[in-house]
């Protein structure tokens, strides 16, 4: 796809945008905002089948890595960020790279999504293996820093995955399976951290939280392997095991938390 047939780099529905006021500006965001939702449910079979993809590779002890430039980056640095804390698993389970370093997380580094070779650089210093999984992350689906490493790691026998807001984008025809959002036309043209980013969180949040669910890390509807690491975590820990066990009262809950550092722990513990 060639920048001409980017649906992402379309001209706005909208026009004469710094004539309007807040309301009217407010309004028109929210109404391309709501067009994002069904465009995602179009692709759920493909976002399934790359999150059981990726299931196996994590089930057997396997990686995943986001790669992306600029906002696209950024989203997979966040969703990468959130999984330790969230459902208790090491840092290095589900990694966030961006192009320009982690200093680009807050500015931008001009060209680093050009480079075609620092992709597969970035993930050579993880000691990227066959038993990982990596996810290119570009909204535009033609990013060479991302597709020159998705190209790699084809070539060394790694699962490749891509997020894509544009069809029939570039990043389908390398990564072993490509979910594409068609969001089409941005409210300020050419913006993707907008319709394109919500897709991509989206997609984001759907794959990790099913791959994390199926491997073991909620029980119920409930993150019994959340790190405790602030006052609201430690009650919400607390009232976890309350309905767990019934029988125990709200300071003896916290206490029994308290000392063995997870509910999934505390549960078992007071089981046994």
């Amino acid at each position: 796809m060639n920048q001409l047939n980017s649906t992402t780099e379309s001209v706005s529905n909208f026009n004469n945008l710094d004539e309007l006021d807040f309301l009217s500006l407010v309004t028109g965001i929210n109404q391309e905002d709501m067009s994002i939702a069904d465009r995602v449910a179009n692709e759920l079979p493909v976002i399934a089948k790359l999150s059981e993809a990726i299931y196996e590779r994590l089930k057997l002890g396997g990686r995943l890595f986001y790669l992306g430039a600029g906002t696209s980056g950024r989203l997979g640095v966040v969703d990468a960020s959130e999984c330790p804390p969230t459902y208790g698993v090491n840092f290095d389970k589900v990694i966030g790279i961006i192009a320009g370093g982690d200093g680009a997380i807050r500015k931008a580094v001009e060209f680093a999504e050009d480079d075609e070779e620092q992709g597969w650089i970035d993930l050579q210093a993880y000691g990227i293996n066959e038993k990982d999984a990596v996810v290119g992350i570009t909204a535009s689906g033609r990013t060479p820093y991302v597709l020159s490493a998705l190209k790699n790691c084809n070539e060394n026998g790694i699962l490749t995955g891509g997020i894509a807001c544009n069809k029939d984008s570039k990043m389908a025809s390398i990564a072993q399976i490509c979910v594409e959002v068609a969001t089409g036309p941005e409210f300020v043209t050419g913006s993707t951290r907008m319709k394109a980013g919500t897709a991509t969180k989206m997609v984001l949040n759907m794959i990790t939280t099913s791959v994390m669910i199926r491997l073991g890390h909620v029980k119920g509807n409930k993150m019994v392997d959340m790190q405790l690491t602030n006052l609201k975590l430690i009650d919400r820990g607390t009232r976890m095991i309350m309905d767990e066990i019934p029988s125990l009262g709200y300071e003896q809950a916290k206490q029994l938390l308290l000392q063995q550092g997870s509910v999934r722990k505390a549960i078992e513990a007071y089981s046994k």
